[in-house]
Formats: C-alpha cells, structure tokens, sequence
C-alpha cells in the first residue's frame, strides 16, 4: 500500500483540511464540508477517479472532490479539486446544479456539469489511483464509494433529466 504524502506544516495548511467528527463518531473530511465534481461528457460517459488506496475508502471509485478552503464555495471548491486531483479544465464544464447532502455538522455537495469538449483526465497528485470516462450504466459495475454508491441513482436521474432538458 502506498503511503499517503505527508500534510504541510499545521501553519501552512489551510484550516478546512481537518476532519469532522459526527456524533456517531464517524469523521468526515473537510472542517468547512467537502465538495466533488461529477462531470459527464455525452459520449463517453461520466468521469470517476479510482480512490488511491491510502485514502478514505480508498480502492473504491468516487468523483473528484475534497476539503473546502476557509471562504471557499462548493462549486469553487469542486472545480478546484478536480482540477487538482484529474487535470479537469474549469472552463469545459458547464455547471448544471448541486446535489447537497447536509448533516447538520458537515456536508458535502456534489457539483454537476457537462463537458461538451472531450478532454483526457490526468492524474495530477497521488491521490487518483485511475481516472476513466465511465458510461452511465456501467458505474454501478464497479466498486463505488460508499457515500457515492448512495447518491449515485438520484445523481444519475438528475444528469438524464438535463440531457433530455
């Protein structure tokens, strides 16, 4: 298993790369929420990144995405992180809307777009194990990221809505 990069100097990092504690216990990454990009490109498909195994939930396929920086908005956010982590390019995706799941404590928001120019994902840091352009009905074919695998259907309806829109 691959070791994780190690974390700036505590001075250095921005204050939203912390996790959260929910009640329950169960920590969720990002002190300010967390963000993702789920961004569809018609003919080929939706682009998911393989988690790099020293990750949460690593091994499991999921969007781009990660930790909201102090003042951050999610859609900045999410076209940042998958800039960061797939070489996505902000000016290809046409945001369409957020899916946000809130907590209370925390919540993550799922930022949806379309890509009507192909580009080639990139793995730009350690944190994508894979990146690949995935058709819609074939995402459930693989091993998702729990919190994804549960958002995956409405996620899927609302892109079908827009395309058919």
């Amino acid at each position: 298993m691959t070791k994780p990069p190690p974390l700036p100097p505590e001075h250095l990092r921005d204050p939203g790369d912390a996790w959260v504690e929910g009640p329950d216990g169960t920590k969720y990454w990002g002190r300010f929420g967390a963000a993702g990009l789920l961004v569809l490109h018609p003919p080929r498909g939706v682009l998911l990144q393989l988690r790099a195994e020293w990750s949460h939930s690593g091994g499991t396929w999921g969007i781009p995405g990660g930790a909201l920086k102090m003042g951050e908005d999610a859609v900045g956010a999410a076209l940042r992180e998958s800039h960061e982590e797939a070489g996505v390019p902000a000016d290809y995706v046409r945001v369409l809307e957020t899916s946000v799941l809130d907590l209370g404590f925390w919540s993550y928001t799922t930022v949806l777009g379309v890509a009507d120019d192909y580009f080639e994902p990139v793995a730009m840091d350690l944190e994508s194990a894979a990146l690949e352009w995935v058709p819609m009905n074939d995402v459930l074919d693989r091993d998702l990221h729990p919190g994804f695998h549960r958002a995956w259907p409405d996620l899927r309806d609302r892109l079908a809505f827009h395309q058919r829109g």
